[in-house]
């Protein structure tokens, strides 16, 4: 049971990296920027600080008190929803890498398609570019 959570708690933190965030230190510190690293014990990294002069940071994670997500995440399950519409049974979730498979060669993220070619990349692309339209109204 102790490693389900522990998965599930991975995945969910992963969702946070690439996001804007903020986060408050145990000393009532709070540091505004783009989450670029973060481990087991919650040793962060900073990139994008909205403090002037700062270009990067790690804080350590027992000062960590906690960690607001200040944008929202990538939907990686209503587009997979929507592109197994079309290639049933072919497509993957991988959340622990950010990126959608489909028919084991077509890898999409949350930026596009990034590896893959022909005409079941060109439908994914049009699938993933209609996803992010409707998503951005």
């Amino acid at each position: 049971m102790a490693a389900v959570i522990t998965r599930k708690f991975g995945e969910e933190t992963l969702q946070f990296l690439g996001k804007k965030v903020s986060i408050e230190t145990s000393d009532q510190k709070v540091y505004n920027g783009t989450l670029t690293g973060i481990d087991e014990k919650l040793d962060v990294i900073l990139d994008n600080l909205d403090a002037r002069g700062v270009l990067k940071v790690i804080l350590n994670g027992s000062f960590v008190k906690e960690i607001k997500l200040m944008e929202k995440p990538f939907d990686f399950k209503a587009l997979s929803d929507r592109l197994a519409r079309v290639f049933p049974g072919l497509v993957k979730v991988r959340e622990d890498v950010g990126a959608i498979i489909v028919m084991d060669k077509i890898k999409v993220t949350q930026a596009g398609i990034e590896e893959g070619v022909g005409l079941a990349a060109d439908r994914v692309k049009a699938i993933y570019d209609e996803f992010m339209r409707e998503t951005k109204k």
